[in-house]
Parts: structure tokens; sequence; C-alpha cells
């Protein structure tokens, strides 16, 4: 958990104003959620890794008696807890609110989440998401609005040239039907087949002959893996599809996956839209059932958010099931890369005044500037100036004026800092 310092604050906002604006123009309405969620909807089973790191709070009133009574129930020491993600409020808030939204409903949140990790570069325990969500389509019409703000928003960020690597989890469950791995043992091969990246295909058999997963299967899979391709360039499409996935695979899971591209395509005005299928791409929330996807940029090894289509999850808190997707860019990871000017901003400007001036004096100069439209900062006069300027123009300030008793708003002469 971080603090920043106001050059930092700025650039933030800076790049969150960017989002908002972005996701603002392809239809999205901002809502906002409570910080703490109920126990059980954070612990219900459907956010993966993420329940093991959710920070959950003590219930108010329980004594030591008690807390000893309940030490090996956290259910019972606990009643709430912080938001590990933005997904699950969400749903919650539909099902709440379900009556006075629309058919279909475009949803943004920007806030923080909280989550007990163990503290490196690029992992915080509270760091701020940026989702879009649309409820209630199940059409490939949906991941396609979604994808399409999230580049639109991208290139606005002048982080040109990202990609969207984009998989479904129904094809990923029939991929390990036909190399035949079991039903239950299906959550530790996704797991393994998430490193391939990392330890490529031997590594991935290794690990899976390791795991004590179906012998056939790891050798029809690692067969898979290590078989004769030829490298001709293939646009996202249905032939990219068939390509990189085994027989078996169901025409609708293709269909869907051909529709998106199409509809991407189309909205961006190229033939051969940023996507790219990848059969292994896993994503490892529990609670998506179809499309996933994550979003590459060339700068960076690591990818700057994702998604993907959680159709069952509304259902536990509406009692019927409601088609929904969602997309989320990474923020922290993204906020670093951009290198924003603060353009259209307001003159900043700091007013250095010697220690004689009346106050009365020095506040209705700045009230004056503040009515024109400018940013005004008041500082006494120190015996090192150039320190002083040099501060204020790291908080973004522009200009600077010298301040004497009996000074004017028409006499004060700016002058340019840096």
């Amino acid at each position: 958990m971080r603090d920043f310092l106001p050059a930092d604050k700025a650039r933030r906002e800076r790049v969150l104003s960017v989002i908002r604006e972005r996701y603002r123009a392809h239809g999205f309405d901002e809502i906002e959620t409570p910080v703490v969620e109920e126990y059980a909807r954070l612990h219900a089973g459907i956010g993966g890794d993420n329940e093991k790191l959710a920070f959950n709070i003590l219930r108010r009133g329980l004594d030591a008696e008690a807390i000893r009574a309940a030490a090996e129930d956290p259910a019972a020491l606990t009643d709430l807890g912080l938001r590990y993600d933005l997904t699950v409020p969400l749903a919650r808030f539909y099902a709440t609110h379900r009556a006075e939204l629309p058919t279909v409903f475009r949803s943004i949140q920007i806030a923080p989440v909280w989550r007990a990790e163990r503290p490196q570069k690029g992992r915080y325990r509270q760091f701020v998401q940026c989702d879009i969500d649309i409820i209630g389509d199940e059409t490939a019409r949906a991941e396609a609005e979604l994808i399409v703000a999230s580049l639109d928003t991208l290139a606005a960020l002048e982080l040109e040239g990202a990609s969207v690597r984009i998989n479904d989890r129904r094809a990923l469950d029939a991929m390990l039907d036909a190399f035949g791995f079991a039903v239950d043992e299906r959550p530790g091969v996704l797991i393994t087949i998430d490193k391939l990246d990392k330890i490529g295909p031997a590594g991935v058999a290794a690990e899976l002959r390791e795991r004590g997963a179906t012998a056939a299967a790891v050798d029809a899979f690692e067969a898979f893996l290590t078989r004769p391709q030829t490298r001709e360039y293939l646009p996202f499409g249905e032939a990219q599809i068939r390509k990189a996935l085994p027989e078996g695979v169901g025409a609708e899971v293709i269909a869907h996956l051909v529709g998106i591209g199409e509809a991407v395509a189309a909205a961006r005005a190229e033939i051969d839209p940023p996507l790219v299928f990848d059969p292994f791409l896993v994503r490892g929330m529990g609670y998506y059932t179809g499309t996933i996807f994550e979003l590459a940029h060339p700068s960076v090894s690591y990818s700057l958010g994702g998604g993907g289509r959680y159709d069952g999850m509304i259902g536990r808190f509406l009692g019927q099931d409601v088609p929904a997707v969602g997309f989320s860019i990474g923020f922290e990871r993204i906020v670093d890369l951009v290198a924003l000017a603060d353009a259209g901003a307001a003159p900043a400007v700091v007013l250095v005044h010697d220690r004689d001036v009346p106050v009365a004096e020095l506040v209705a100069l700045k009230a004056a500037l503040v009515a024109e439209g400018s940013r005004v900062r008041l500082e006494r006069r120190t015996k090192n100036l150039k320190a002083l300027l040099a501060r204020a123009e790291a908080d973004g300030y522009t200009a600077f004026a010298s301040v004497a008793a009996g000074a004017t708003r028409e006499a004060l002469e700016l002058k340019p800092l840096g």
C-alpha cells in the first residue's frame, strides 16, 4: 500500500481521466460500490486464488472467549471483507438493482481493491482496477464492444500497437476432453498449461506427469504441442482457430470467436484487427464460463489487462442466470508506461512574496488570478529561491511572480518556470 506525492497523484489522475472519458464515449456508465462485501459472498468459491488473499474484517463485539472458540472457523470470526476485485461486487450490485437498470447494462468501475499479496515489483496490497462490463448480452457483440473500447483507450493513452489474445473456456474443456484428461484433474492441468510460455512443451509435459495426470492424455497433449506446423500467417478467424485446436471442438464455440473477430474488424475498419487466438490462454478466475482474453503490448512481456465471460456468477445472487462479460485494464501496470502531457491544464502560478506583504494583499492577488482560471500557490520567499521554484515546478507549476508590499494584479510580472 503506497503513498503518492502530488506529482505522482496528478499523473495518475490524468491517466484515469483519459480512461474514464474513453469508456464513457463507448456508452458505458460509471457506478460505485462499497469497499466491503459480505464474507460469504467473497468466499463463495468463484474468486479462485484471490479468495485466499482477501482481507477479512473481524465481527464486532466478540470477546476473547468467543474469539478463542471460533479460532478454527474464519466464517465465525468475520462477517465482512475488503473486495479483492470489482466483479463480485458488480454481480451483487446488478442483482440488487436490476429493476432500475436497462436490459443490457454497460458499467464502468474504477476503484481500489485489496489483496493480501506478498509485496513485490508490480504487485501491491492496494491497487486500482479499471473495469468495464456488459450484463444482459449473450452475443459476440458484447465481447467486441469491450475489446474495441479497451484498444481505443490504450490508443488514447498513446500506447499504440496493443493486441488482444483470445480463448474460450469451452474450447479449453473440449481440448482437454479430446486428449483424455479426467474432469477432476483438469483444474491442476490448467494450472500447468498456464505455464506454457515460461517452461515450454517439455516442461509442461514433465510437470503434468509429476502431478500424476492421466499418462495417455499427457502423451497425446505433448504430441499435439510438438506436432510439425507450417508458419504461414493466418489472420484471426476460423482458419486460425481451427488450425490451433485439435479435432472435436464444438462449432458453436468457434462461431462465437469468429463473430467477435468480425465485429472488432468492422468497428475498427480493419481487415485484420489486432486479435490473436491462443488455445492455451487460461486465466485463473474460477468464474469464467466462456470467452477469455488478455491485453498485450509489445513494450512489456506481461499482460496489461484481461477479462472474460462469467455467465454463471450473477445467477448465484439473482436465482436466474444472466449473461455477463467484462474487461479490466491493469491500471498500476499501464500508469508507469504512459507519458501524457498535462494538455489543456490551467496556468499554474507560484506567488513568491516577501515577509512584510499584508495578508489581505496576498489573498486578493491570489483571488484575482484564480478568477482568471489560474491555479495559484502562495510561497514565502526563502534564501534558497532556486530550490523553492524547483519544487514548485515538480508539482506542476509553470510560472512564478515576485510579490512585494503594495503589488497589484496589473503590475504583476509572470515568469516561466524551467
